[in-house]
């Protein structure tokens, strides 16, 4: 069976890019219901697919944190991967959407649980929103803070790849991909085309789509008057030709295929030996 993508709301679980496209695994309420019941399904899922890879906000609530991590202790197990990103809930489900169409090729578990960290770097994400007196995940600066209090006023911000906040106005702009990609947006309480009339076109997206706004999405922009976007790669081939040309290594703790320099299963990283002169030297002088 191919490796499960979870999420831990269903407004996280996108529908399908493609008709290859997987389909979520959503792990609801799994900070209130028994801990018993939800250690079970959670084995259940592991025995089935193999491997489980867990994508979570960090906007998601704290009990859900803990209650990820306990599930992972208490069945002392390599293959849960808990993938915890520093993105925007609308960028975290495009993430894992592509996670969920690359789990259908021939990747193997710590291959595909690796490639989430080399696909963050080609999301755009960011948000229109109408106050940032709130925002405490992008720097804002004490002008920005007094000019959200003005009736009226708008920013756009880009969460990632840099951070960038500007006040909207006829020649504002944020920096795009320099790359072909779609454009997901997501319309909380607020009122605007200047994403899709002004910041789609300036970005050259290809497509463009509308999805709900996930839950979290108010908790991470510190409001519900927003217009939450993300620019993404919606290509199955373009994506597992960038993930299948990294090089590979064998975890040397757990014995899985990564690539990068962190096991996302074991979370073990390539061990540091001294270079043969140091060993030397120390080997004369203890001799000496």
């Amino acid at each position: 069976m191919p490796t499960a993508i979870a999420v831990t709301s269903a407004d996280m679980a996108l529908p399908p890019q493609d008709e290859r496209t997987l389909p979520a695994v959503v792990l609801r309420d799994v900070e209130r219901r028994p801990l018993e019941q939800v250690l079970a399904d959670m084995q259940a899922l592991v025995e089935h697919h193999g491997h489980v890879i867990v994508v979570c906000s960090q906007a998601a609530p704290t009990a859900v944190q803990r209650r990820l991590h306990t599930l992972r202790s208490l069945m002392e197990t390599d293959r849960i991967a808990l993938f915890r990103p520093d993105l925007p809930p609308l960028g975290l489900a495009v993430l894992a959407r592509q996670l969920r169409q690359l789990a259908s090729c021939d990747i193997s578990p710590g291959v595909l649980a690796s490639a989430g960290r080399l696909l963050v770097h080609y999301i755009h994400a960011g948000a229109l929103l109408n106050s940032v007196a709130r925002l405490d995940r992008v720097p804002v600066g004490l002008r920005s803070h007094a000019k959200s209090w003005v009736p009226g006023s708008q920013f756009g911000v880009l969460a990632h790849p840099e951070p960038q906040l500007v006040r909207i106005t006829p020649e504002a702009a944020l920096p795009g991909p320099e790359f072909g990609t779609w454009m997901l947006i997501a319309k909380g309480q607020l009122q605007s085309d200047w994403v899709t009339g002004t910041l789609a076109p300036s970005w050259k997206v290809q497509g463009l789509r509308e999805t709900p706004l996930p839950a979290e999405s108010a908790r991470w922009w510190g409001t519900g008057k927003l217009i939450e976007f993300c620019s993404y790669l919606p290509d199955l081939s373009v994506l597992y030709q960038l993930v299948t040309s990294v090089r590979r290594s064998r975890c040397h703790w757990c014995g899985i295929d990564v690539i990068g320099d962190r096991c996302v299963f074991c979370s073990a990283t390539p061990p540091v030996y001294d270079s043969p002169p140091l060993r030397q030297l120390e080997n004369r002088t203890a001799v000496g």
